[in-house]
C-alpha cells in the first residue's frame, strides 16, 4: 500500500512546487531588478471563464490606465479562460491520470521580478468570485511559505450583473487572500478612491457593453493608476 501522503508533503513534492523552485531566491519583490534600470511591469490577471469578454475588457482600461500614468512601465494581460486549475491540488489532492494543469506555466510570470503589481479582475457570482478565481488564488499557496508574491502591489476589479451585485463584497474577499500574501493591496485612486474597481455589466441595458457603465469603468481605472503610483513608489532608486 502506498504510504500516507499528507498535505504539507505532498505540497513540497508537487509540480508546482518545483516550478516556483525554479525561479529562485530572487523573487522577493519588484524592487531589486527596477531598481537596476530594468522595466517595470503590471499585470492583469482576468479570472472570467469567459475569454475575452467583459472582465477582460475591464482589466484593459485599467492597464491602459497604467500606461497612462507612466509610458515606461510594461503591460500584460493574462486571461485564465480555457485554462485548467484544479483548486484541489491545493489541499493536497494528487491529480488523476492525465488529468490537466495549467497553474505551473503561471508561475515564472507571476513572480517574474521585473512584475511589480497584479490587478486582478473577476466576474461576480452570487456575491463572490467566480470558482476559477478562487482555485488559482487557493493555489497560490505554493507561494506562501517563503512569501515570493510579497510587496508587489496588488488590485482588484470586480464586475457584476447588477449596480449593487456584490462588487464590493466580491472585492474584499480577493483582497483577503492577497493580504495573507503580504502583498501591498490597495484600492482606487482619487477621484473615485474606494476599495477597486466597481463596474456594472448591464448599465445599457440587458447585454449592452460592459463599457455603457462609465463611473464604473473609471473606478476601474482608477485601480490601475493607483496599482502604477505606488508600484513607481517601490521602485524609486
Amino acid at each position: 500500500m502506498a504510504s500516507e501522503v499528507t498535505r504539507r508533503g505532498f505540497l513540497e513534492k508537487a509540480g508546482t512546487v518545483a516550478a516556483v523552485a525554479g525561479v529562485g531566491a530572487a523573487l522577493t519583490g519588484a524592487t531589486a531588478e527596477a531598481a537596476e534600470g530594468k522595466a517595470t511591469k503590471i499585470i492583469g490577471l482576468c479570472c472570467s471563464p469567459r475569454k475575452g469578454k467583459s472582465t477582460a475588457t475591464v482589466l484593459k482600461a485599467a492597464l491602459d490606465a497604467v500606461k497612462a500614468a507612466n509610458p515606461a512601465i510594461e503591460v500584460e494581460l493574462i486571461e485564465l479562460a480555457g485554462l485548467k486549475i484544479p483548486g484541489e491540488v491545493a489541499a493536497g489532492v494528487p491529480l488523476g491520470e492525465g488529468e490537466k494543469d495549467d497553474f505551473p506555466q503561471l508561475v515564472p510570470k507571476l513572480l517574474d521580478p521585473q512584475v511589480a503589481g497584479i490587478i486582478f479582475g473577476t466576474p461576480v457570482y452570487f456575491g463572490n468570485m467566480s470558482s476559477l478565481c478562487k482555485a488559482f488564488l487557493d493555489r497560490c499557496i505554493v507561494f506562501h511559505k517563503k512569501f515570493e508574491l510579497a510587496n508587489k502591489v496588488a488590485g482588484v476589479v470586480a464586475v457584476g450583473g447588477g449596480r449593487n451585485g456584490g462588487q464590493e463584497l466580491t472585492i474584499r474577499s480577493v483582497q483577503v487572500a492577497l493580504m495573507s500574501q503580504q502583498m501591498i493591496v490597495v484600492g482606487d485612486a482619487p477621484p473615485t478612491a474606494h476599495w477597486g474597481g466597481t463596474v456594472w455589466a448591464n448599465a445599457g441595458g440587458p447585454g449592452s457593453a460592459v463599457t455603457a457603465d462609465e463611473a464604473g469603468m473609471n473606478t476601474a481605472r482608477n485601480v490601475g493608476k493607483r496599482v502604477a503610483e505606488v508600484a513607481m513608489l517601490l521602485t524609486k532608486k
